[in-house]
């Protein structure tokens, strides 16, 4: 059996940097992650071991000044931000890069009069964080139908930006429905480099085999796509969080399979599934 496992599987550098900069604190002293830090439930598992907590509400009575708390990779709104600076704890800021940018847009084009348009997930702690910089209310559009239903005033002028880990081909298709809409339109792709390579890596192998399979945590929105994505293209394809998810057995009956993770799924379940399909 040949299997071909995505160069691009795997830990982004965003939530790299987000789970080093946790592990980075451990020590005497009280470490809190804001929301858990990665859709990775072994690692945040092991993160608990090692006594870093979890709390999801600015009202956590275990919030006390001194105290670490590290702001994972999705961002948090700035009232919330604010709102623990008050509290007296020390803010260590893990969110991406590429997220704090779109924070920054969101800011400075909201400030100058513009509809913010999120593509993406409303649910999504990314989103809401995005939503959270925004200096007017900002609507968030993930499906063709929620495009075709968005109006606003002629003289609206709109900047659309999107969820980093959003489909990229999907991404496009809801910017070129809004758009004929004839609104004076800003438009970023907002979209992470390594997610669009992800994607695309994934669609490619997917194409060319006869089993795919897709790791990452159930709660992941990166893997959830990625798995879309290569269903798209193979329809035995698996969604898997670790080997024990997988049907070996159902797998090796095929001669070609590939591979791919999400950004939260970490190096050593990826290699524990790729030697159990070589073997």
């Amino acid at each position: 059996m040949k299997v071909t496992l995505a160069k691009t599987a795997g830990f982004c550098f965003g939530v790299k940097r987000a789970v080093h900069m946790v592990y980075d604190e451990i020590g005497d002293l009280p470490v809190f992650t804001y929301g858990p830090i990665i859709h990775n439930e072994a690692v945040v598992e092991d993160l608990k071991e090692r006594g870093v907590q979890v709390v999801e509400s600015i009202d956590d009575e275990r919030l006390v000044p001194g105290a670490a708390v590290v702001i994972r990779s999705h961002g948090i709104s700035r009232n919330v931000y604010e709102a623990l600076e008050k509290k007296g704890v020390r803010i260590v800021d893990a969110t991406c890069p590429f997220v704090k940018k779109i924070h920054r847009i969101v800011e400075a084009q909201s400030e100058e009069g513009r509809h913010i348009i999120i593509i993406g997930n409303n649910r999504h702690p990314e989103v809401e964080a995005i939503k959270g910089w925004c200096k007017t209310p900002a609507t968030v559009i993930e499906t063709i139908d929620e495009a075709d239903s968005f109006h606003a005033p002629a003289s609206e002028k709109l900047c659309i930006v999107s969820q980093t880990t959003f489909n990229y081909n999907k991404f496009q298709e809801l910017v070129e429905i809004i758009s004929k809409k004839g609104y004076d339109i800003r438009c970023l792709n907002t979209i992470c480099n390594a997610t669009e390579e992800r994607q695309s890596e994934a669609r490619q192998i997917a194409a060319n085999v006869d089993a795919m399979i897709v790791i990452g945590g159930r709660h992941s929105s990166n893997t959830q796509k990625l798995f879309e994505i290569c269903k798209n293209e193979c329809e035995n394809t698996y969604y898997i969080q670790t080997l024990n998810d997988l049907d070996l057995a159902q797998v090796k009956s095929m001669s070609n399979v590939g591979i791919t993770a999400g950004a939260s799924t970490p190096n050593n379940i990826i290699e524990e599934v790729h030697k159990a399909c070589l073997k």
